[in-house]
């Protein structure tokens, strides 16, 4: 890989929200490795965090880990963020991260009625409307009664994440999960409360769930939501085809109480609105700053040459310039920038960018989401 002109300061600088303080700008992508044997996180899971930690990453954000609900998780190896053994597994985690000056993030989940693999759940899958995709049935309908339950179980575990000494957490908004398929008219058909014609009205269940956390960290806790405008079981889908509409989707969850924005696309350097501003115009995060005004983090296929699909088929992906990402940072276009496969590849790809080492960047091999290292 050649040498990359642009200076790197803009990626490195310090970056501070209520309690939360990083030495720089990026951030370890959550990326799912089914590897809590029993839901448990153990010594080797605290480690591979804490190494990423120690290669100078500002913010870790776990994989995700599932809230406390029959049928939360879609594969046996996820890990739970509920129940004293699985608790005390992530303090470990934490307090190893901790321990090599690093920052760390829970990103708490809830899978829905998505699939991975042959494996079942005990309990029946849930969903806004019983659908998985447009009319693709899989599991059931959730009751008011269980939205509230849901709701309060994503404030429990946020709770716990601040008791055991997180600094921040995430709720898992995007890729056609849980609080995702409430935002999406192809998964959401409810004629409550909970559902609508618009991206606003069916926004109402991701508005309670921030409200309730806000309520159980208080004020000063940050609070990030990773939120997409594609889902696995659509790439091309879109939540907001113009401004207004992505301002009527996010701004309402903003004003809810969230802190941080964490926009996923698949490709960091896609414009969002190439229609309104050019091929070189805001990416997904860069207008969800400017509509909304929240800190937000950007992420897709940072440092690679290709997106990420094909690492679940094994595939892996070279190392390519991270020019438009720095061009980006420099103009303060978003605030944040999570990078995932790079760092399952190497652990310190953060400081050999921060040294200038860009001849030492190392590209994705699919051999490594095959271990925890």
């Amino acid at each position: 890989m050649t040498s990359e002109p642009q200076s790197t300061e803009a990626l490195f600088r310090p970056f501070s929200l209520k309690t939360l303080s990083l030495k720089n700008r990026i951030v370890m992508a959550p990326m799912t490795r089914c590897m809590a044997p029993e839901g448990i996180p153990g010594p080797a899971n605290a480690e591979y965090y804490r190494r990423r930690a120690a290669g100078d990453v500002g913010l870790i954000l776990t994989e995700g880990t599932v809230i406390d609900r029959p049928a939360s998780r879609n594969h046996y190896g996820i890990p739970f963020f509920h129940g004293e053994a699985a608790l005390a597994g992530w303090k470990g985690v934490a307090d190893a991260v901790h321990g090599a000056g690093g920052r760390i993030a829970p990103q708490i989940w809830h899978t829905g009625s998505t699939r991975a693999g042959k494996w079942e759940p005990e309990a029946p899958v849930e969903s806004p409307s019983g659908l998985v995709g447009p009319e693709e049935p899989r599991g059931v309908v959730m009751t008011e009664e269980d939205i509230a339950d849901t709701v309060a179980a994503f404030a429990r575990a946020a709770a716990d994440a601040k008791r055991l000494g997180f600094d921040s957490v995430e709720l898992h908004g995007a890729h056609g999960y849980l609080i995702d398929q409430f935002f999406w008219d192809g998964t959401n058909k409810r004629e409550d409360v909970y559902g609508g014609a618009t991206i606003a009205e069916r926004s109402r269940f991701a508005a309670e769930a921030v409200r309730a956390v806000r309520a159980a960290v208080g004020p000063d806790f940050p609070l990030i939501l990773r939120v997409s405008q594609w889902k696995q079981q659509n790439y091309d889908a879109r939540l907001a085809t113009t401004p207004d509409e992505m301002t009527a989707w996010l701004a309402p969850l903003v004003e809810a109480g969230l802190d941080i924005l964490h926009c996923s696309q698949r490709r960091v350097w896609v414009p969002e609105f190439p229609e309104l501003d050019g091929e070189n115009g805001l990416n997904f995060a860069g207008w969800a700053k400017k509509l909304t005004g929240a800190a937000t983090i950007s992420v897709g296929s940072v440092g690679l040459d290709t997106e990420f699909f094909g690492a679940f088929r094994g595939q892996g992906s070279a190392a390519a310039p991270i020019s438009n990402l720095l061009e980006r940072m420099a103009r303060d276009e978003f605030d944040l920038v999570a990078v995932g496969r790079v760092l399952l590849a190497d652990p310190d790809w953060a400081a050999k960018v921060e040294a200038g080492r860009f001849d030492d960047l190392r590209g994705f091999s699919g051999e490594a989401m095959k271990e925890l290292v």
